[in-house]
């Protein structure tokens, strides 16, 4: 470039941005987990993070039983012989019995192995005649029986503190005999959007409609918080700040979308100040979304998203997703962990990471997904995320992607199913 150029083409980063590595290290320093708890009982526990390590008080299975519908037999009773004499039948829920000498019981899947018995031949392997068995094959002992211990011992972890709880936990927990269990407070978020252009329903002259609020709200249900829409901000730094400041301690993360660049109209670092809070941390190193905000408001982390719906989208999964959990008691995941394959070709300007839409085309020879890019790297649209399957993400110092090169990628929960 031309010295002594007005610079607009440079490709040396902004001075002053934070990484977004850094951006995220600053998100997480404002918040803490909380240290208050609930019980529930067990079936109402997912989504929640445990607040507890729960132990196995018994080892599973109980008692030694039968892993498939036959036949319970004491093995060397067939030595020299084919047909055993059928002396009754054990099914699952009945008492333990004990096996009469040169016989066989017809058992069932789950049922208590008979006392004596060493083995379980399966239905499909006999000949059933009704007071005696045809066994084609020999079992051996041990075939077909679940011993007692044998899936976990006494003791083991079945769910550790701050562990997210899925179904597969409320499942394993309530096999066990878990009936309740401690679990973190859902974290409590103030939701704000800002901007006169922005309408509740059907749009007036110059508006559009508010696609943040409903979007945060919904991000935020899903990663485990409590949200409360406290609605549209005006384009005014004192009616911002005294909505800031009325929410004296009540939230434990503000979250806010718009205002926070350095337009004559964006109000809410100024705001944020006037209501007595401190801006922590400011401007991110990333594209969209470069005019992110971190800060205090009394006891609550405050976050100020940029305004435009995709760079919403991004910063929650970036910073906000990171901050719930975190509150909650859980370890904040990794943004964008799985590698992946491009399969497009991209020239791009460096200088910011980006993150970008992403469909997923197949896999490679490897098994590695194969990622197509989707939109036009517009901020202001959601629309590229209708047929997305996930987000993936440049390093800033990334000039151009090519078919086959490397890409970390978060894949939508659910969006491959």
């Amino acid at each position: 470039m031309t010295k002594g150029g007005c610079g607009c083409d440079s490709q040396a980063p902004e001075p002053g941005l934070m990484s977004v590595d850094e951006a995220r290290a600053h998100a997480l320093a404002q918040v803490a987990p909380l240290a208050e708890f609930e019980t529930l009982a067990v079936s109402e526990a997912a989504g929640r993070v445990c607040a507890e390590t729960i132990r196995a008080e018994h080892a599973m299975p109980r008692f030694d039983n039968s892993a498939m519908d036959g036949f319970a037999l004491r093995s060397a009773d067939l030595a020299g012989r084919c047909c055993l004499p059928v002396a009754g039948e054990v099914a699952a829920g009945d008492a333990a019995c004990v096996l009469p000498e040169g016989t066989a019981l017809r058992i069932f899947t789950g049922a208590p192995l008979p006392e004596g018995a060493d083995a379980v031949a399966m239905v499909e392997t006999c000949i059933d005649k009704g007071h005696k068995v045809h066994f084609n094959t020999k079992p051996q002992p041990g075939d077909n029986i679940r011993r007692a211990g044998g899936d976990q011992a006494a003791g083991a972890a079945l769910v550790r503190e701050g562990s997210n709880l899925a179904p597969r936990h409320v499942g394993l927990l309530a096999a066990n005999g878990i009936t309740r269990l401690r679990v973190s407070r859902r974290p409590r978020v103030a939701v704000f959007s800002t901007g006169a252009e922005l309408a509740e329903g059907a749009p007036g002259p110059g508006q559009v409609t508010d696609a943040n609020r409903p979007l945060l709200l919904a991000l935020l249900r899903a990663a485990g918080a409590e949200p409360s829409d406290l609605g549209i901000l005006p384009d005014d730094l004192d009616a911002t700040a005294a909505a800031l400041g009325a929410l004296e301690g009540r939230f434990d993360l503000v979250l806010t979308s718009g205002a926070v660049s350095m337009g004559g109209r964006d109000h809410v670092r100024a705001a944020l100040a006037a209501a007595g809070g401190d801006v922590t941390g400011w401007r991110v190193a990333l594209k969209p979304g470069k005019p992110v905000l971190f800060g205090r408001l009394g006891r609550a982390a405050f976050t100020g998203l940029p305004g435009n719906p995709f760079a919403v989208h991004v910063g929650f999964h970036l910073f906000v997703a990171a901050q719930v959990a975190r509150l909650a008691g859980a370890a904040p995941a990794p943004f964008a962990p799985v590698p992946a394959r491009a399969a497009f070709d991209w020239a791009r300007k460096p200088g910011r990471a980006e993150v970008f839409p992403v469909r997923l085309a197949g896999h490679d020879a490897a098994g590695a997904a194969r990622l197509e890019r989707l939109g036009a790297s517009v901020s202001a649209t959601l629309y590229p995320l209708a047929e997305a399957h996930g987000l993936a993400m440049v390093p800033p110092e990334c000039d151009r992607v090519s078919p086959g090169d490397v890409l970390r990628w978060q894949p939508f929960c659910g969006a491959l199913n």
